[in-house]
């Protein structure tokens, strides 16, 4: 492992074709432990912490950061870095700032994927709980507002039999500040929609679904998975958002099919 910063920290495995893993919403780069470990023997593995996430700082507002500036900040690494191509695969919140990316930068990528995650903009409705969300971390701090919700990530069978796993990922929630958290929020509730990035990419895309996410609902994937001319979509049966933790053999083995493709 060799450890990089630019305004990002980040973290380089492995040697190959390069592989940029974008971490969600209350996470970190170390979300992906399981497929850093499998694939850094197959391709350079890229595995940035977002600003203001662990030693990345935070650099915009908690009023102003958007899906763009993280998309940016992707850009600003590959840059340091001299990569040209590579291929971006983002979970949930790091799926919008992949399909940001791809709107602004495609010719960096040779292909994207889209993990538990969705191209449309927020409703009205879960606008309103985002902003909910900003006022409940305010006033009882992230730490209570990720307990919260991080359970209901998870399908029903993961979540009775890895309940310590799940916790262990709550407790890591303490090293988020809340001013981070409310950016996060604030980002994705100003998120435009990009089902057209979908629709007019010529760039091959990978899908991963779970039938219990509730963040990522599977009629949202399924109808967006229309959209592209190549396209990869494997649904997780039994699994929600955490399809990296809660189906690790199969997500990597998807994965590594999609980047072989792209190798080949």
């Amino acid at each position: 492992m060799i450890q990089h910063k630019c305004n990002l920290h980040y973290n380089i495995y492995g040697k190959g074709i390069p592989v940029v893993l974008v971490h969600g919403f209350g996470e970190d780069g170390s979300i992906w432990d399981n497929q850093i470990n499998f694939l850094k023997d197959f391709c350079k593995v890229i595995v940035p912490d977002l600003q203001g996430t662990r030693s990345s700082p935070l650099m915009e507002d908690k009023n102003t950061l958007t899906v763009e500036h993280m998309a940016n900040d992707i850009k600003d690494l590959l840059d340091q870095e001299n990569i040209t191509q590579c291929i971006l695969l983002g979970h949930s919140m790091g799926g919008y700032i992949t399909l940001a990316f791809a709107e602004k930068y495609p010719n960096y990528l040779k292909g994207f994927g889209l993990i538990h995650s969705i191209a449309y903009a927020d409703n009205e409705a879960k606008k309103i709980n985002r902003a909910k969300g900003i006022e409940i971390i305010a006033e009882y701090g992230g730490y209570s507002f990720l307990k919260n919700t991080i359970p209901n990530l998870f399908g029903a069978i993961f979540k009775e039999a890895f309940s310590d796993a799940v916790d262990e990922l709550i407790e890591k929630s303490k090293l988020f500040s809340n001013t981070s958290l409310q950016a996060y929020y604030h980002a994705m509730m100003v998120r435009p929609d990009r089902a057209f990035v979908l629709k007019e990419s010529k760039l091959p895309i990978l899908f991963i679904a779970g039938t219990e996410d509730i963040a990522a609902p599977i009629n949202d994937v399924l109808e967006q998975a229309k959209l592209p001319t190549t396209k990869y979509l494997h649904v997780l049966d039994g699994v929600g958002h955490m399809g990296m933790w809660e189906a690790t053999k199969q997500v990597n083995e998807f994965m590594l099919n999609f980047i072989e493709k792209l190798n080949s």
